[in-house]
Order: structure tokens, then C-alpha cells, then sequence
């Protein structure tokens, strides 16, 4: 099979974690007889940089023309730290969301057992750690009208939601619930917002259309706290776009790393595959960035090309590394292997080219080659 894929690689160590990414996407195309085309193309502060402009015409019509999108980071301190900037990284990636229609943000949340010492909460509390979240993208308070008076002592941002935007990502929720544990849970604050109460209304009405889907509400502040409580309770998780952005974010510490985890966003057009951490500037160009987020998206851009065959082999080349401990210095700060090292032996085990068991000390440090 061939297939079209625009890279954007992005800022910090988007260009490292993402070229682990496009290794492992040629080592599964060596190994099932596939053919991937790159494209690469600019976005965030590399693009202000170069053009002005966050998000150029160019990116953009390369993303519209390509099957997928496989991206990195964005951000740079120079903008996150200077509030009054009149062009910022993140609107390229707001744009093209917008742009491409893609309205829903998936991320998988797991625990992996040997990596429980690093989690924040106690290895009993990660037992059957096993979730998706489904985050509106494109609507809500991020999206909705902004003002500020001309003293700048009063602002106030629009959050709104139509009964459509809810729908078109209720619905896929569901569906994956159906292939799950038949459980949803939506994240709301219907107590007190119009916009939640309007959330509630509709996946209750869509709900006697997926009989076999149990479905609970959770007010998002004791959705905050469950997730910490006991994670393993919940299946998919459908909310909207700010209370997504937050608990998405609280709930990737659970598996030990950032580094680990990716995301899909999916929708009208093309969809984009990336991992959650952001830019990490401190750490670009010294190769010890956390590749597997990236990795992970790549084995999620495969599932959406419908390869679940080559996707399963990347998770579970993933999940040995893991078990063999060939990790970065977020995961193991005293035997750590660099970012490209991590890459490599990751390709390698996905053409059956290591052994099912590696003793480490047989790894040369940051080094590939395993003798």
C-alpha cells in the first residue's frame, strides 16, 4: 500500500522525536511491503521564523493533499514569554484544526507495569490503567468570541456549542466505546453551564441508540479527582474542548513519562497524529528526548490507515523496549540511551532484527549496536 504523509516536525525537539517516528513508519513499510511518501513542511515559531507567518499557505496544502499528518511540537520561551505577542506558534496549530475540520482529540491513556515506580500514584491504583478521551477540538471557550475593554481591566471569552459540533464527536465516542468495555463517561460542568447542560442533553438523547454502551456523567471537578482516585473505572471519556485540554493533561502523568504518550486528532479532513508533550526547548538538538509519544502516534496514524497488523507490531516493539529497559533519561536517569538509539533499536525489533530478550550490558550506551 501507498501512502501520502506530511511531516511537520515542528519546534524543540519536535525534529528528534519526530525522525524516530518516520524510522520506525520505514522499518514497518520494510517489513509488511508498504510504500510511505514524505512531505515535509513548516509550522509554530520555525515558521514564524522563516516566513512570518505560523502556518504558511504551503503547510497547508500540502496537509489538505496528503493521507495523513504526522507532527511534533510547537512552541518556543520567546513567545510563551511574552504574552503580548502579536503572532504566536500555537495559532498555526489552532489553524490548521480549524482548517482540516478536525473536531475530535483522541488520547489513549495506559499504565505499563514496569514503569509504575514512576508514576505519581501508588502501583495498585494503576492496576488495568486502560482509557480513551474523546476532546472536542475545534469549539468552546478556545474558539469563541474574545474581548477586552480598552483600560484592559475587563475581558471575557465566549464559550459556545451548537448540538451538531456535540453530535459529530458523541457518536465516534460511542462507536469506540462499543469496541471497548461498553462504558462512556461525559465530562461536564452542568451545574452551572448552559454549555454543559446542552452536552448532557444530547448524549442522552443519542444514547438509546447504542443500547449496549453504559453511560455516566461526572461534574468535571470529581472527574479531576476520580482520575487520580481510581483511573481504572473509566473506559471513554467524552468532553469538551477546555475541560479535554485539562484532564487529558493530568491524566498522561499516570503512565510515568510525557514522553510516552501520543494523540490523534481526527475529523472533516486529513487527520494528525502527534504526541502530547510540547516543545521541551531545554532538551532540542542533545538528543535525550523521549521518542515513544511520537512512536506511539505513528503506530495510531497506522490504525487510521486501517494497518492494525503493523500498528500491533510497533506497540508491542514499544512495550519490550519498555520491559528491556532501552529507555531515555526521563524514564531511567542513570542508564539511558539517546533518543536516535531508542529509535533505532525500535526499528530493528520491528524487522525481527533483536532478539526477544537483550542483556543490557551487551547495549554499547547510547549506541545502537547491540553485540
Amino acid at each position: 500500500m501507498k501512502k501520502n504523509i506530511t511531516v511537520i516536525e515542528g519546534d524543540g525537539i519536535g525534529p528528534e522525536v519526530t525522525a524516530q517516528a518516520v524510522k520506525v513508519l520505514d522499518a514497518v513499510a520494510a517489513r509488511f511491503g508498504h510504500h510511505f511518501q514524505y512531505r515535509y513542511a513548516i509550522m509554530g515559531a520555525c515558521a514564524i521564523d522563516q516566513t512570518g507567518n505560523p502556518l504558511p499557505d504551503a503547510t497547508i496544502e500540502a496537509c489538505i493533499d496528503s493521507d495523513a499528518i504526522l507532527f511534533g511540537a510547537i512552541g518556543h520561551p520567546k513567545y510563551d514569554n511574552d504574552p503580548s505577542a502579536p503572532v504566536r506558534p500555537e495559532q498555526g496549530l489552532l489553524k490548521l484544526r480549524k482548517t482540516l475540520g478536525l473536531y475530535a482529540n483522541i488520547r489513549p491513556i495506559s499504565a505499563y507495569p514496569s514503569l509504575n515506580h514512576l508514576s505519581p500514584l501508588k502501583a495498585e491504583r494503576l492496576q488495568n490503567v486502560d482509557f480513551v478521551i474523546y476532546r472536542e477540538l475545534t469549539g468552546g471557550i478556545y474558539f469563541g468570541k474574545k474581548t477586552v475593554n480598552e483600560a484592559k481591566t475587563e475581558a471575557s471569552d465566549d464559550c459556545v456549542y451548537t448540538r451538531e459540533e456535540i453530535e459529530r464527536i458523541a457518536h465516534p465516542a460511542f462507536q469506540h466505546a462499543q469496541k471497548r468495555r461498553k462504558k462512556l463517561t461525559l465530562v461536564d460542568k452542568a451545574n452551572v453551564m448552559e454549555t454543559s447542560r446542552l452536552w448532557r442533553k444530547v448524549v442522552q438523547d443519542l444514547a438509546p441508540s447504542y443500547p449496549d454502551v453504559t453511560v455516566d456523567f461526572l461534574f468535571v471537578d470529581n472527574a479531576a479527582m476520580q482520575i487520580v482516585l481510581n483511573p481504572a473505572q473509566f473506559d471513554v471519556v467524552l468532553t469538551e474542548n477546555m475541560f479535554g485540554d485539562i484532564i487529558s493533561d493530568e491524566a498522561s502523568v499516570l503512565s510515568g513519562s510525557l514522553g510516552l504518550l501520543p494523540s490523534a486528532s481526527i475529523g472533516k479532513g486529513t487527520a494528525l497524529f502527534e504526541p502530547i508533550h510540547g516543545s521541551y526547548p531545554q532538551a532540542a538538538g542533545k538528543d535525550i528526548a523521549n521518542p515513544l509519544g511520537s512512536i506511539l502516534s505513528a503506530a495510531m496514524l497506522l490504525d487510521y490507515f486501517g494497518m492494525q497488523e503493523e500498528a500491533r507490531a510497533v506497540r508491542n516493539a514499544v512495550s519490550w523496549s519498555l520491559d528491556e529497559s532501552i529507555v531515555t533519561q526521563d524514564i531511567d536517569p542513570n542508564h539511558y540511551h539517546f533518543t536516535s538509539t531508542v529509535g533505532d533499536i525500535i526499528s530493528d525489533r520491528i524487522q525481527n532484527n533483536v532478539p526477544r530478550s537483550v542483556n543490557r550490558k551487551n547495549i554499547i550506551r547510547l549506541a545502537s549496536t547491540i553485540i
